[in-house]
């Protein structure tokens, strides 16, 4: 079997790793991404592949982001902790994060295809950005940078 696996299929495996080693926590945020992937197959009727989980799990990374920032600015800083650490086993299985300078090259290069100017142009931008960027960027802050280009042109 030379092929990779697909993304659900490291889910499930990872799964079942962490059931041997007796790790709860890993365990326990694994059965989130599972369950959400299954109620995504249930209510649309699909079969998930690799760009749809990665647009669920980028999803679950945001929540536990607002979350966590929300638990710490009511002074709730276990329960912070625990997004947090949610947060860290999502991003095992995402493609690695882009930096910031190669988030820029993205923008701009993707900015060059485009006809429109200015705020019209956003729509049609992070069109062609999100593809690109699902999973490796948080599209919040992307979209701050984009606000920002098209402002300064």
């Amino acid at each position: 079997m030379s092929e990779t696996l697909s993304l659900v299929e490291q889910v499930k495996a990872a799964m079942k790793a962490a059931m041997k080693a007796r790790e709860k926590e890993s365990l326990s945020t694994i059965r989130l991404i599972q369950a959400e992937f299954k109620r995504v197959e249930v209510d649309e009727r699909i079969e998930i592949d690799d760009a749809r989980a990665l647009a669920i799990m980028d999803k679950m990374v945001k929540q536990r982001r607002d979350s966590s920032a929300q638990y710490r600015d009511a002074d709730r800083p276990e329960l912070a902790d625990v997004e947090d650490a949610e947060i860290a086993i999502i991003q095992t299985f995402l493609p690695a994060q882009l930096s910031t300078e190669e988030i820029d090259a993205l923008i701009d290069e993707a900015l060059a295809g485009i006809d429109a100017e200015g705020m019209a142009a956003m729509g049609p931008l992070m069109g062609k950005l999100k593809p690109q960027l699902q999973g490796r960027a948080d599209m919040g802050e992307v979209s701050q940078r984009v606000k920002a280009k098209l402002g300064a042109r």
